[in-house]
């Protein structure tokens, strides 16, 4: 099965570029700028003042099939085919404020029944609680502009919105995980771009059973703007610092139970360089360096207070439609992620020890194609190679996904404020 797979892939990459050739003449204002993952998964977050007063339909979707092989004591390997879909009503009564609200839906082929669950995690803290058919929540958010600040409300702009790295952030996650709730403050300037949030993730009410968790999160990116998924940036190197915090709480008064409160996090410094080169064959290189720490404040979740680990990566572009990196990791003793990749952490998800003294090499290809904005096609092939006392592991991993984000107004209502 697994050299079906691995055929499979290698043939399905090079006939994806060709297709992507046969697509060069479409204007510019639609081709493929920023990551695969930026494009897929980011939304811009600064309002748009050309929809003041207009009724919208949103629907937001991305269809995916993921095939993980994992032999490694870390993780299990498994298979994610769905998609999951969120129509939406958006309304902006002034050029400053904004409001969504729908519903979202996520849905794997094949099943029909869901726990009600956030992320995946060590231990099972929240699957008591299952829905049918589809794993459905509501949708809600409130917007507020100002120059250099966005603030928040409802459902924030999380996932790969917060460009967390890869040992903290598991890009997968953007397939599966709930929507992050609570509040958000966005702050950008010309040197600084900052998002700090609060996701809370399991409310509880007098005689629940399960606790009560949120995270908070912050990330800074001390330097020039980095080029994204719906921007260009001119040729040149952009050195930049970045500063990023998770903090995981779980708790709760009301809970019945009386659990140990929890309180673990994860946090990463370090330096970086983005070359913008102006080329059509190598566009862009980015070289980073980080220093990573696990810190657990209260609790036994972990067999350890803390812990360190080095994360250095160099990701290149490649044409308008491909991009290439490779990764080295080394934990010496201990560290935990709380959301990354299962190898970026000395804890096995299987059997949950803690191996230690871990290192990762990993590299990936990944092709885009946009179509225009919000509609994605995109795909990887990824491989991790894991050494650990006594053993090494070759896992890998490929997908396809598909994000598509139609949006069709329903009516422009008049400015009441010029009419009086």
């Amino acid at each position: 099965m697994n050299k079906l797979f691995t055929h499979i892939v290698f043939l399905l990459l090079p006939a994806l570029a060709c297709a992507n050739g046969d697509l060069q003449e479409e204007s510019a204002r639609n081709r493929d700028v920023g990551t695969m993952w930026q494009q897929l998964a980011t939304s811009p977050y600064r309002l748009d003042t050309a929809d003041v007063r207009a009724l919208r339909v949103e629907l937001e979707s991305i269809s995916f099939f993921r095939n993980n092989e994992y032999p490694s004591p870390l993780a299990d390997g498994y298979s994610l085919p769905g998609l999951w879909v969120q129509p939406k009503l958006t309304y902006m009564p002034l050029k400053q404020i904004k409001v969504e609200l729908g519903l979202q839906a996520l849905i794997f082929n094949g099943a029909n029944r869901y726990p009600n669950y956030v992320y995946h995690d060590i231990p099972l803290w929240k699957g008591a609680q299952y829905t049918s058919g589809a794993h459905l929540l509501p949708w809600f958010r409130a917007q507020a502009d100002f120059r250099q600040l966005s603030i928040v409300l409802g459902n924030i702009y999380g996932g790969q919105n917060h460009g967390i790295i890869e040992p903290l952030f598991n890009p997968e996650t953007n397939l599966t995980q709930d929507p992050e709730m609570g509040f958000q403050l966005l702050w950008d300037r010309p040197l600084l771009h900052a998002d700090i949030w609060l996701n809370w993730q399991s409310y509880i009410f007098r005689e629940d059973t399960h606790q009560e968790a949120f995270t908070v999160g912050t990330t800074w990116r001390i330097g020039k703007k980095e080029a994204d998924a719906t921007s260009r940036t001119k040729p040149g190197i952009r050195p930049y610092l970045p500063v990023q915090l998770i903090l995981q709480h779980r708790g709760g008064e009301q809970n019945t139970e009386n659990r140990a409160v929890q309180t673990i996090c994860n946090a990463s410094v370090g330096g970086g360089m983005q070359w913008n080169t102006g080329k059509r064959v190598l566009r862009s290189l980015t070289a980073e360096a980080d220093a990573l720490f696990c810190y657990q404040q209260k609790g036994n979740l972990w067999p350890f207070k803390s812990g360190a680990a080095g994360y250095v990566s160099v990701d290149l572009g490649l044409w308008r439609f491909l991009e290439a990196g490779v990764s080295y990791y080394i934990a010496p003793r201990h560290f935990v992620s709380l959301y990354g990749n299962h190898f970026y952490s000395t804890l096995s998800t299987v059997d949950e020890q803690d191996y230690g003294k871990l290192q990762t090499a990993a590299a990936h290809i990944r092709f885009h194609h946009t179509f225009h904005r919000g509609y994605t096609l995109g795909a990887d092939v990824e491989a991790w190679q894991t050494w650990q006392a006594k053993r090494s592991d070759l896992n890998f991993s490929f997908g396809i996904y598909l994000r598509v984000n139609p949006s069709f107004l329903i009516k422009r209502f008049p400015d009441s404020r010029r009419q009086k």
